[in-house]
C-alpha cells in the first residue's frame, strides 16, 4: 500500500525539482518555519533526497518578533535533525521594518537564507509557498493596481546572487500540505501572525478570498493562480523586449551630441557609456524592435540613467514604461514605493512634452528631459541638468 495521496503529491513535486539540480554541486536546503506548508515540503525532501543522490539540509529563520521564538526554533531544529536533514540549523535575523513590517520581515528572511546557503554550500533553497499563497499575491497586486509583472505572482524559481530559490508546491493547496503533515506524523505549528488581521495578507486570506468564493463559487484561488502562470509568460516576453530597448536607448543617448548629461560634485560632466547595440549576427539592432538574442548585458551607472527620447517614443507603451521603471530603480528609487502614477508622469516627459521642468520620484530621484534625452538621477547627489 502506497503513501497517502497528499504525501505522494508533495513528494512528486519535490522529486520534479530535485531532478533539475545536480547533486554534485552541493546540498539542497529547505526553509522550514514549522507551518504546514514548509513542514510538508521538509518531510518530502527528507524522503526524496537520498533516493536521488542529493544531500538535504534545512534552515529555520528566527525573526525575533515573538516571545519564545528562539526556543521554538531550537525545538524545530531538533525535529529537522530527527528527519535526517544535515545541516539543520536556526538563523536569527534582524527586522528593521523599513517599507512596512511584512516587507521588512520578508527581506530579512531572504537575506538570511541567501547567506546561509552560501555559507553551507547549497545549490538551492526550497520554499513552501502554495497555490493559496499565489492567489493571495495576485489579489494583492490587483488591489494595488499593479501591472502584469506583479499580477504574474511568485515565480517558480528565482535567484539572489549565486543562490537559486525554488517553490515546488505552487500547484498544491494548503489543504493538501496539512493533510500530508498529518499522514507523515508531523506536528504543525500555526504562527499567530498568520491569523492577525493587522497584516494585509491575512485580511486577504481570511476575508477577501472567502468573500470571492461565496460570490463567484469555488475555484477562485485556483483561477487566480492559473492567471498568474499565463501572465508570467507575457511579462517575461515584455521584460526581455524592454531589456533590449533599454540598451538601445542608453547607447543612443551616450552617442548623441549635446550638452553634458549631468555633473558630479566637482562640476565634471558625467554620461553613461555603452557599446553600440547589435544583434546576434553583429548587425545594428533597430530601436524598439523585439529583442535580439546573444546581446551582452549593459552595465549602467549605479545612480543615474540617460535615455534617448526618440528611441523611447517609438516603443509600445507596455515596453516603454518598463524601461522607465528600470531607469528610476537604477537611479535609486525603491521598487516597493514606485507606483504607476510615478511612471505615468515620467512617461509624459517622453510622449506629452511641453516644456515641463521635472518629475520627482520616491527615494530622492528626479526625472527631467534635456537635449533629447530623458535623465533620471538622484538629485541629492547630482546637480539638476540645465
Amino acid at each position: 500500500m502506497g503513501p497517502d495521496p497528499a504525501v505522494a503529491t508533495v513528494r512528486t513535486a519535490v522529486r520534479r525539482v530535485l531532478g533539475e539540480l545536480d547533486p554534485a554541486r552541493g546540498c539542497v536546503l529547505v526553509a522550514c518555519s514549522g507551518g504546514a506548508d514548509s513542514l510538508a515540503l521538509t518531510g518530502a525532501l527528507a524522503f526524496e533526497a537520498p533516493k536521488s543522490g542529493h544531500r538535504a539540509g534545512a534552515v529555520t529563520v528566527d525573526h525575533g518578533l515573538q516571545e519564545g521564538s528562539a526556543d521554538r526554533a531550537a525545538r524545530l531544529v531538533r525535529l529537522l535533525r530527527d528527519l535526517g536533514l544535515d545541516p539543520a540549523e536556526s538563523i536569527a535575523v534582524k527586522v528593521d521594518e523599513r517599507g512596512g513590517p511584512e516587507a521588512a520581515a520578508r527581506e530579512a528572511r531572504y537575506t538570511g537564507l541567501q547567506e546561509a546557503a552560501v555559507r553551507l554550500g547549497a545549490t538551492a533553497v526550497l520554499l513552501g509557498h502554495t497555490l493559496d499563497d499565489q492567489a493571495e499575491t495576485v489579489l494583492l497586486g490587483l488591489a494595488r493596481g499593479s501591472g502584469a509583472r506583479s499580477l504574474a505572482g511568485m515565480p517558480r524559481t528565482f535567484e539572489r546572487g549565486a543562490v537559486r530559490f525554488a517553490r515546488p508546491l505552487l500547484d498544491l493547496d494548503r489543504v493538501t500540505t496539512r493533510r500530508a503533515c498529518t499522514a507523515m506524523g508531523l506536528s504543525v505549528w500555526d504562527d499567530p501572525h498568520n491569523t492577525d488581521p493587522a497584516f494585509t495578507r491575512v485580511r486577504v486570506r481570511e476575508d477577501a478570498l472567502p468573500a470571492l468564493e461565496d460570490a463567484l463559487g469555488p475555484g477562485v484561488a485556483a483561477a487566480l493562480a492559473r492567471t498568474a502562470r499565463m501572465l508570467r509568460e507575457d511579462a517575461d516576453a515584455l521584460d526581455a523586449w524592454a531589456d533590449q530597448a533599454w540598451r538601445a536607448a542608453v547607447a543612443a543617448a551616450a552617442a548623441a551630441p549635446g550638452a553634458p548629461i549631468a555633473t558630479d560634485a566637482r562640476g565634471a560632466p558625467h554620461a553613461p557609456t555603452a557599446p553600440t547595440e547589435t544583434t546576434a549576427t553583429g548587425a545594428p539592432h533597430a530601436p524598439g524592435a523585439p529583442p535580439a538574442t546573444g546581446a551582452a548585458p549593459l552595465a549602467a551607472a549605479p545612480d543615474r540613467a540617460a535615455l534617448d527620447v526618440v528611441v523611447l517614443a517609438e516603443l509600445p507603451r507596455a515596453v516603454r514604461t518598463r524601461v522607465l521603471r528600470r531607469a528610476a530603480i537604477v537611479a535609486g528609487s525603491p521598487p516597493g514605493t514606485l507606483a504607476a502614477v510615478h511612471i505615468d508622469a515620467v512617461d509624459r516627459l517622453v510622449t506629452a512634452w511641453h516644456g515641463q521642468r521635472y518629475v520627482d520620484l520616491p527615494g530622492g530621484v528626479r526625472a527631467a528631459r534635456r537635449y533629447g534625452k530623458l535623465l533620471v538621477f538622484g538629485f541629492g547627489e547630482l546637480s539638476e541638468p540645465t
